[in-house]
């Protein structure tokens, strides 16, 4: 069996990840028709250049003027997505929202960028539309997949740890990022909503402990001075349920000489043990007259030489192992449930996703990390007082 996809969202996580990964998947008999919707055509045609070997079908459509605005480009190709389909979430963070609403009421299964959506308010809306149709919505927390992380978890969930006391996490990007990639929307979100969600993530993945409160602080100097009233860092201070404390530091204005993309890593301290991971610096470096330094991390998302067709390119890496994973679910989903009258194929999938929830990032784990990043926007714009979460996660400035 195989699924179709239609990808909402062209732009540099499309360009780079989510494409390569979903063209090698067809080329390997899970994808059939690939459907691509953004809001301008001018998008497509890049696409269409960058693939020139691929097929896939563009929305808008050819005669679109280029730079149209076309908001609802992506509900014409939900129309016209065959079942059974799985919709590729990668828009603007706080575009997320409607469209994994509308993909789910269309009757698709939904992988999304980190993070789910930036408000709890929103992540129950989604939950509950995902339950009244059995949909199955997974976060792509692809560092979930990264083996040195994955080893951590191992050890601290296999007792050889002790207990969390304290972590300390770093992510930082060039600033590319804000002036040429989301110039356009980086004031709705931040480097904490776009970055940091990745390490709350992490830290619920390793010790399974969820949040309590949280403090944040954040700058304006640089981005501002350019013309984008966006935040250059935010910080935030986690307090977990056992008292574990996590400290996140995020910016997205690392200077473009920077010889990787990303400045990242974890480290955290426990009662019988301590773990610290540059996640950026694998030792593995390159120098060329084309390009000068490059700080090479080899497990993220690469090509390589194919090895059944020396000719072509193979991705590999963790970035397309979280990707895959949830193609994969979706799969096994739609052949546990293929033929079988819709009412009796609600339940099957109710019952698989219910499994899979306690493993993989779908809406309970996702919605950790909104809780925390809505949290945090609360914080820094309230004169940096402390947000509690309750129960439910939601979140509340403390009296």
């Amino acid at each position: 069996m195989k699924a179709n996809a239609l990808i909402v969202g062209g732009g540099m996580i499309t360009q780079e990840v989510i494409l390569p990964t979903v063209f090698q998947q067809r080329r390997r008999g899970k994808i059939g028709h690939i459907l691509i919707a953004s809001r301008r055509r001018a998008t497509i045609d890049k696409l269409e250049k960058l693939f020139p070997d691929e097929s896939f079908e563009g929305y808008p459509g050819k005669g679109t003027p280029a730079e149209q605005s076309c908001p609802d480009a992506y509900r014409d190709a939900l129309r016209l997505l065959p079942k059974p389909g799985i919709v590729f979430v990668a828009t603007p963070d706080h575009i997320h929202t409607q469209v994994i609403l509308d993909a789910l009421e269309s009757g698709f299964h939904v992988i999304v960028q980190k993070p789910l959506c930036l408000k709890m308010d929103e992540a129950d809306r989604i939950a509950e539309t995902a339950r009244a149709c059995a949909g199955y919505v997974m976060t792509d927390y692809h560092k979930r997949f990264d083996l040195a992380l994955c080893a951590l978890q191992y050890r601290y969930r296999r007792k050889m740890m002790g207990e969390a006391i304290c972590a300390f996490a770093w992510h930082q990007q060039r600033r590319e990022i804000p002036l040429k990639w989301f110039r356009q929307w980086c004031q709705q979100s931040s480097p904490f909503e776009y970055l940091g969600s990745h390490y709350v993530d992490m830290f619920h993945f390793v010790t399974g402990l969820k949040p309590s409160k949280v403090i944040a602080f954040a700058q304006q100097k640089f981005l501002p001075a350019h013309g984008i009233n966006a935040c250059d860092a935010v910080q935030a201070i986690i307090i977990w349920q056992n008292g574990a404390v996590e400290y996140v530091q995020t910016s997205w204005i690392l200077p473009d000489g920077n010889p990787c993309l990303s400045n990242q890593g974890f480290q955290i301290t426990c009662t019988e043990g301590e773990f610290f991971a540059d996640n950026a610096d694998r030792n593995s470096n390159f120098v060329t007259t084309s390009a000068g330094y490059e700080r090479f991390n080899p497990y993220f998302f690469k090509p390589y030489v194919d090895r059944d067709d020396p000719e072509k390119n193979e991705f590999r890496g963790y970035g397309a192992d979280s990707i895959i994973q949830g193609i994969d679910d979706c799969l096994t989903i739609f052949e546990a449930t293929s033929g079988k009258p819709e009412e009796e194929a609600r339940k099957i999938r109710a019952q698989m996703i219910a499994k899979l929830e306690k493993t993989r990032p779908l809406l309970e784990e996702a919605a950790i990390s909104v809780a925390v990043i809505e949290a945090a926007r609360m914080s820094f714009t309230s004169g940096n007082l402390p947000v509690i979460l309750d129960e439910a996660l939601h979140p509340k400035l403390a009296q």
